[in-house]
């Protein structure tokens, strides 16, 4: 009888074959990953169409409204940036950051300024910055090209969740060839959200300053390069 060397039987024997996974499964997996990948490039096409405008602070204005004894006093603030990320085929992807100095606070009556920026109201030298960062765009109306834009507004180093009703005003150039866009918004606040508490009551019962503080915001931006 024939004798066959133990090895070789061994290295011919065919082993276990692994299971192969089902068509069905190898389908889906390739669908699930075009998906993805076409997702992205949709993602990223559309934000690489977004144009990043840098505030124009020449043609830009930032204002607020607060109630004084009986009538209601106008204030501004003079220095200011920001930037706006902004594609009008995509204003659900718009972001918007912004930064104020609390000291260049302006209601045409220097005693008031100085008592704005003491550590009754602002207290600019503990915090020096009123700072903006959106978080996201809703309710958008393409018809009159109006949205709410919802971040978070830092005041006096409290930072609170807060929604802007903006509008888009368009683009184009300038008689000089730069490219600008012009965004409106508008807010109102709870100046004791933020600690700006400080107040005096009056021989009548009222008390000399409002609570409610109404903001405004007139934004043009440039293309920056």
């Amino acid at each position: 009888m024939r004798k066959v060397r133990l090895d070789t039987m061994r290295a011919s024997s065919p082993g276990p074959e692994p299971l192969a996974r089902p068509r069905r499964s190898r389908r889906l997996e390739a669908f699930g990953f075009a998906l993805l990948c076409s997702t992205f490039l949709v993602l990223s096409a559309s934000t690489a169409l977004a144009t990043t405008y840098k505030v124009d602070p020449e043609h830009t204005s930032v204002n607020f409204t607060v109630r004084h004894l009986f009538t209601r006093v106008h204030g501004r603030f003079d220095k200011f940036e920001g930037t706006i990320i902004f594609d009008p085929k995509h204003p659900e992807q718009a972001k918007v950051w912004g930064s104020i100095e609390a000291a260049s606070v302006n209601t045409n009556e220097p005693k008031r300024d100085k008592d704005l920026r003491s550590n009754h109201f602002f207290d600019v030298k503990k915090f020096p910055k009123i700072t903006f960062k959106s978080t996201a765009v809703t309710d958008i109306d393409r018809r009159t090209k109006t949205a709410k834009v919802h971040g978070f507004l830092t005041i006096h180093g409290v930072r609170r969740p807060v929604v802007l009703d903006a509008t888009y005003l368009g683009a184009g150039k300038d008689p000089w060839g730069n490219e600008k866009a012009g965004f409106s918004a508008t807010l109102t606040i709870n100046r004791k959200d933020y600690g700006l508490t400080w107040n005096e009551v009056l021989e009548t019962g009222g008390v000399l300053v409002g609570d409610l503080v109404s903001i405004e915001l007139d934004v043009e931006g440039i293309v920056a390069k």
